[in-house]
């Protein structure tokens, strides 16, 4: 997926996370965002990966705050 279409997926779902997970700094949320994103990039079914970031990033982000 190119850079035009990286990011506004990324930045969606950082602001999502962000607003659920207020007490995380945006820069955090951004980097684990943007990990699981490049993760997922080679998959052929490109419809679904915002969901999978946002869910991978959730449960990293939840097992930091709450450890």
């Amino acid at each position: 997926m190119s850079d035009e279409e990286k990011e506004p997926i990324i930045r969606k779902v950082v602001d999502r996370l962000a607003a659920r997970y207020p007490a995380a700094p945006r820069h955090r949320i951004e980097g684990i965002v943007t990990e699981e994103y490049d993760s997922l990039d080679t998959g052929r079914i490109r419809i679904y990966i915002p969901t999978l970031i946002e869910n991978s990033a959730r449960t990293r982000l939840h097992r930091e705050l709450n450890t």
